[in-house]
């Protein structure tokens, strides 16, 4: 770095000291700078380096009011130079990254400021130290997250800590934005990708504790087809520039391996069993499971499948385990309750509702009546056909294929299609199977079956991906279900079990602030003004969140346990066949 390279000089004023935590510099005259530029300056103190991120830039003149501008230009006139000319120039305010010898005393007056290089952006964001322990450690810890570009041109490739991703450290990501123009589910699907490029990289010779072949991944397809052909190339391939950004990044853009889809059954599947309910074209038969519920496939899930309905008393959540437990351990009366007709028309229940025989408990006869509608209206009158009274021989449930979940291989379930309270119960069952796998079922008294075949080694880690997170955690106090608690076992005790949560939604402001806190790593896209007022964005400098209004398609903004300050990344087009 020479005075001829240099960018500007740190200035200090009465009004506008600098200090430990932040630091403003003139410009050169013509010098182009953008936000979330890294710039480096001289700390003449010790010889050392601090690095800053830029926030925002002003320009400023020595005009005392804008009415002297006015009236410097003859009053108003727009034709000629003004009369007065004025003395101004501009003025860029950056954030304190970091200082190369820890000295962080404020940036002095008159100090020269650069661009930073590669080396430098990564020295001010911390992933220089993060570099050193997977040299030490001899193991892949650098999981490329995207590439910040410079107003000079300048690129630097942004890492993430795998053990703040993967864990044991920390674990979790979360990322919100603007629905279509903030790209989060492309962006999670990349990371994703990464994630397991980096697992098998070798690293002086050495190699990860936990390999692709040791990692689970299950998706949440919530849209339209998106994530139904992810095992497939784009069709016309890459642009030369997205595949150009996929190998500056150190990764083969390359579509998903060992790939399972699970599509739910639906009305035409009754007359054609290998036809799902999903968006067209449905993947290939033989990657394909088609998943459906019996009541007893259900019986312990009817919580997450009534999870919506309104229980302020606990009387549903009672009606509810007994009927889990009448079925589950045979109970009198209930072992011939096989079939949703069974329990509507020929159960105890229906006895109870009737008032033939006095229910359990206090519970009324009335009580029993709405249970019934509730499930008259999911299992009979707005069921999509997820709902059977027999399932075919060829069909599965979604806790068959999970509970002998396979590391090295991705599975996709489908719930684009369904109702709400059917989605409540898929993903409902997702993630209690995996908690069950990872977790150990008995120690929530959780039934034991299936998962006891001693021949069963369940993966080191599995990842799992979910959109429109707030359907299921939503912030509203007061608003609880059966999948929040599930969720929030996950977010808190998941990275100990190696269960990891990638999850999306348009607002953070709409997701419990619990699994917010957990997520170590948050990633925001374009968010819109009102948004940014809410208390999930209060950790944010006031000037990064204005910028978060105005960031482009495809451009994102990651806060990291690593990174001093938020930094801003581009990221390459998923490399698998989209059909939107």
């Amino acid at each position: 770095m020479t005075p001829e390279t240099a960018i500007g000089r740190a200035t200090a004023t009465e009004r506008a000291p600098n200090s430990s935590e932040q630091f403003s510099f003139w410009l050169r005259p013509g010098q182009m700078i953008n936000p979330f530029d890294i710039v480096a300056a001289k700390q003449g103190l010790d010889d050392s380096t601090t690095y800053g991120l830029v926030t925002n830039i002003r320009h400023s003149t020595d005009a005392p009011s804008h009415l002297s501008n006015f009236i410097a230009n003859d009053f108003g006139e727009l034709t000629g130079d003004p009369n007065t000319p004025r003395q101004g120039t501009n003025v860029a305010e950056a954030s304190v990254l970091s200082n190369t010898k820890d000295t962080y005393m404020p940036v002095q007056n008159e100090s020269l400021v650069w661009f930073a290089d590669e080396d430098g952006i990564h020295a001010g964001l911390g992933i220089d130290t993060m570099k050193r322990k997977e040299e030490e450690r001899r193991v892949p810890i650098c999981v490329p997250a995207g590439l910040i570009e410079m107003s000079n041109g300048t690129q630097a490739v942004a890492y993430l800590d795998a053990e703040y991703v993967l864990g044991p450290e920390g674990a979790h990501v979360n990322i919100s934005g603007i629905s279509g123009l903030a790209t989060k589910t492309s962006y999670i699907m990349f990371l994703i990708q990464s994630i397991l490029q980096t697992t098998d990289r070798c690293v002086n010779g050495g190699r990860a504790a936990v390999r692709s072949g040791d990692v689970a991944v299950v998706l949440i397809n919530v849209k339209y087809n998106d994530l139904l052909a992810i095992d497939e190339p784009p069709i016309n391939g890459l642009p030369p520039d997205q595949h150009a950004l996929w190998e500056r990044l150190g990764l083969k853009p390359q579509p998903f391996d060992n790939v399972t889809y699970l599509l739910p059954a639906g009305k035409e599947s009754l007359r054609d069993p290998s036809r799902a309910n999903c968006y067209a074209p449905q993947p290939d038969l033989l990657k394909t499971k088609i998943y459906a519920y019996e009541l007893r496939d259900c019986v312990d899930k009817l919580d997450a499948m009534l999870a919506d309905v309104p229980d302020e008393y606990g009387v549903l959540d009672a009606i509810i385990g007994i009927v889990r437990e009448g079925i589950e351990e045979n109970r009198q009366g209930w072992q011939n309750v096989q079939t949703w007709d069974d329990l509507i028309n020929d159960s105890p229940l229906t006895r109870w509702a009737s008032g033939q025989q006095q229910a359990p408990g206090a519970i009324q006869p009335r009580s029993i009546q709405r249970f019934f509608r509730y499930i008259r209206r999911f299992v009979r009158h707005r069921t999509t056909g997820i709902f059977v009274e027999h399932r075919n021989q060829s069909w599965v449930t979604v806790r068959e294929v999970l509970s002998r979940i396979q590391g090295g291989h991705t599975y996709v379930v489908d719930i684009a299609k369904l109702h709400d309270n059917e989605q409540m119960l898929v993903f409902g069952d997702v993630v209690r199977t995996i908690y069950q796998v990872f977790a150990g079922a008995g120690e929530r008294g959780m039934d034991l079956s299936g998962f006891d075949e001693e021949d069963y080694q369940p993966p080191k880690k599995v990842i799992i991906f979910v959109d429109e997170l707030n359907k299921y955690a939503p912030a509203e106090r007061g608003k609880h279900s059966p999948i929040l608690d599930d969720i929030l076992e996950i977010s808190e005790r998941g990275r100990s079990l190696g269960v990891i949560l990638l999850s999306a939604q348009q607002f953070a402001s709409a997701v419990h602030g619990r699994i917010l806190g957990n997520a170590a790593t948050k990633v925001f896209g374009r968010t819109a003004p009102t948004e940014l007022t809410q208390p999930a964005y209060r950790f944010l400098n006031d000037d990064v969140k204005m910028h978060l209004t105005r960031l482009d398609k495809g451009d994102l903004v990651i806060t990291h346990p690593i990174y001093r300050q938020p930094v801003k990344v581009k990221f390459p087009w998923p490399a698998y066949k989209q059909h939107r």
